[in-house]
């Protein structure tokens, strides 16, 4: 029986368990927050003012240097501000025991910071503690913890860091970082050292997350496409942290502030507005299903029946595994080992039109299939569909753009107007 966090935890007075609900988001207002260090000429983050409501997801973006992620760790004071104020939930936490303000924020980072000497459970159990949870209480959130982030429980609880993949260390730091049930979380680039499929993967997890907890969550990439896809609004940030532009992704898209919000944009506006829309926004359908215990028999009756020409095969688990077309079950010679082409990229609910696309194109069924917790199959969203959205997307655009030309029409022409009277004026004065 692998050792758990329960085992190691410290003796404590027994506590009434409490009603299971987790604390939604706190507002954070930072005021004039600035870091100057030691021998440089300029601050690294120069007087920065924002309010963030409580349950919104903010991203800061900005090109290298910009000082982003030493705004985030001034939040929980992991580097101390050289001037400001910092409240989160209306406490002014500036002063506060820093040791105290960190257990109260949840910090996941880049390569999830797993100890390795620790097991899965023992990590997400760290804080919780440190702050003297029952046993009882630990052992509960730690398997709670792990499925919500989508992990058996029973398989991951006694790994340690090094039997996992690099996307599972990060779900297991995002769940540690969400282990005590704090209001808010911080996140500095968590998803920038895993390949693109997994990353596309982790952040649909914490978009649906989002959906479940309205924690407020600060999160730090230099990836605009993921500050598209991720938040309910992006501060665009300059040299010294000074903001440029914070707004919603699509008025940023649709309405840069000036010349350096647009390079962040860059080209294809209209296509990155495929990060705005979800896959649940759009129409999910069902589709023939099989299993691999199923007998062979039953499986050629059901494609027959289907009117379709393939099928999808799901594995034991519910989990999207082959395609199989006619053709593989002929060749299959009653073994589906033999049969079918792999499943190579699925998308959950959350996960954006743009995701979808790019699954469409990879597994070349004109189709791609739609999962939920644990992968398992829900559904699945075809070509037509998602081509349908773009059209629309981009008709929305163009109207946006007529629109638009109209408005200057009109200002201009109102612009004239004023400056023919104001020289007829004139006239009659002279």
């Amino acid at each position: 029986m692998p050792e758990t966090t329960a085992d190691t935890a410290p003796e404590t007075t027994p506590e009434p368990e409490p009603e299971r609900r987790e604390t939604s988001g706190a507002t954070i207002e930072l005021e004039n927050l600035s870091k100057r260090y030691p021998g440089s000429a300029e601050p690294a983050v120069d007087s920065v003012s924002m309010e963030i409501k409580a349950g919104e997801l903010i991203i800061f973006v900005g090109p290298s240097g910009c000082g982003k992620s030493t705004m985030l760790k001034m939040i929980n004071r992991l580097i101390e501000p050289t001037g400001g104020r910092i409240h989160i939930g209306g406490e002014d936490v500036t002063d506060m025991d820093p040791v105290k303000l960190r257990r109260k924020v949840g910090y996941a980072i880049q390569s999830a910071g797993l100890f390795p000497h620790m097991t899965v459970a023992q990590n997400i159990a760290l804080v919780p503690k440190m702050v003297g949870w029952s046993k009882s209480r630990i052992t509960s959130r730690v398997e709670e913890l792990l499925d919500m982030v989508g992990l058996d429980p029973g398989e991951f609880h006694g790994r340690y860091p090094r039997q996992l993949s690099g996307g599972q260390q990060q779900r297991v730091g995002v769940a540690r970082a969400l282990a005590a049930d704090p209001p808010v979380l911080l996140m500095d680039e968590p998803f920038g050292a895993v390949d693109p499929i997994t990353r596309d993967h982790l952040q649909d997890e914490l978009i649906r997350l989002q959906h479940e907890l309205h924690k407020t969550i600060v999160f730090v990439t230099h990836d605009f496409d993921e500050a598209i896809k991720l938040g309910d609004r992006i501060a665009v940030l300059r040299e010294r942290s000074h903001i440029a532009q914070f707004d919603t992704p699509e008025a940023i898209l649709t309405n840069p502030a000036d010349d350096f919000v647009s390079g962040f944009v860059g080209a294809g506006a209209a296509l990155k507005r495929l990060n705005l829309t979800r896959v649940r926004d759009v129409g999910i359908t069902e589709y023939p299903t099989v299993t691999v215990d199923d007998p062979l028999q039953d499986i050629f009756n059901k494609l027959r029946a289907a009117g379709t020409n393939e099928l999808l095969l799901l594995d034991r688990h519910n989990r999207p595994y082959k395609w199989l077309r006619r053709g593989d079950l002929m060749r299959a010679k009653g073994s589906l080992a033999r049969a079918g082409t792999l499943v190579h990229d699925t998308v959950t609910r959350d996960a954006t039109l743009r995701d979808a696309l790019e699954a469409v194109l990879t597994d070349n069924t004109g189709r791609v299939a739609v999962t939920g917790r644990r992968g398992q199959y829900e559904g699945v969203v075809d070509m037509e569909t998602l081509m349908n959205s773009v059209h629309e997307l981009l008709d929305e655009d163009r109207l946006e753009a007529l629109e638009h030309q109209h408005e200057l029409q009109e200002q201009r022409a109102q612009q004239t107007h004023h400056e023919q009277e104001g020289d007829g004026a004139g006239e009659v004065k002279a």
